[in-house]
């Protein structure tokens, strides 16, 4: 089926799930929306993220997408199950992969560096509740992380002191593993790399977020036709240098939208 996957995030973090995605899935025509005029979701109200999720989605569903993925995890975390009780396209939802780091730590400690709209969500706390039993969580807010990637500053000074006053606390006390709880953030990974010792795991959902996209895609037939070629439309609505700079690429358009 040639109708799109949609993609939405408050922002360019999510181009980094986009990024799996169409890795994993060649043939799949792709349309994003970078709400960047709102980032970040982190900081908003569970009522302002959910009328945001649903201003995004409607807009997606008049573009014909056949499945949503949700490339955020503040708004997964407060709005999903609503988006899936009232629209009938499938949603793929992103949430902090809590569940390798658990699977995967050795010391029993893990650092989550998320949104302080992931961190106090119902979704979070559950998810933790179940995978993390007998596991030391440290939490940590990336506050101004997004403003600073969204600007294009990810090598900046100013971004590699903020992670360094985040992540010193977590490496004192002993993680082994830290997740990244915000689509944005993988994109610090090479700063990351340089402040974390090697035997540091640093885990996000993309992969798992593109397995996921694939499977529900078998599952209700959605799938494009093999060897067709894929076309990707990015729409930001606001300054779209940044987003072309991380998406360039012959295949891909780039354009602002006022949504």
């Amino acid at each position: 089926m040639q109708q799109p996957i949609g993609i939405f995030d408050s922002g360019i973090g999510g181009t980094s799930i986009w990024k799996e995605i169409q890795k994993l899935l060649p043939n799949e025509n792709t349309i994003y929306l970078a709400d960047s005029k709102n980032a970040p979701y982190g900081a908003k109200s569970k009522e302002e993220i959910l009328e945001l999720s649903i201003k995004n989605t409607e807009l997606l569903l008049q573009k014909n997408c056949k499945l949503i993925v949700v490339a955020c995890n503040t708004a997964t975390t407060n709005a999903i199950d609503y988006l899936r009780a009232n629209y009938k396209v499938p949603f793929i939802g992103i949430e902090p992969a809590i569940k390798p780091a658990a699977l995967h730590t050795k010391t029993r400690k893990i650092g989550i560096l998320a949104t302080k709209g992931t961190l106090s969500s119902s979704l979070f706390h559950s998810t933790s509740k179940m995978f993390a039993e007998g596991i030391t969580v440290l939490e940590q807010e990336g506050t101004g992380l997004v403003e600073l990637i969204e600007a294009g500053e990810v090598n900046s000074k100013a971004t590699k002191e903020l992670l360094k006053r985040y992540i010193d606390p977590m490496l004192a006390e002993d993680i082994d593993c830290l997740v990244l709880g915000c689509t944005h953030y993988p994109y610090l990974i090479p700063v990351l790399r340089k402040l974390l010792s090697q035997r540091i795991t640093i885990i996000d959902s993309g992969e798992a977020v593109a397995r996921q996209t694939n499977a529900i895609l078998i599952k209700n037939q959605l799938l494009a036709q093999e060897g067709s070629r894929a076309n990707h439309m990015f729409f930001s609505n606001s300054n779209v240098d940044v987003l072309k700079s991380l998406v360039d690429d012959t295949d891909v358009e780039v354009d602002y939208l006022d949504f």
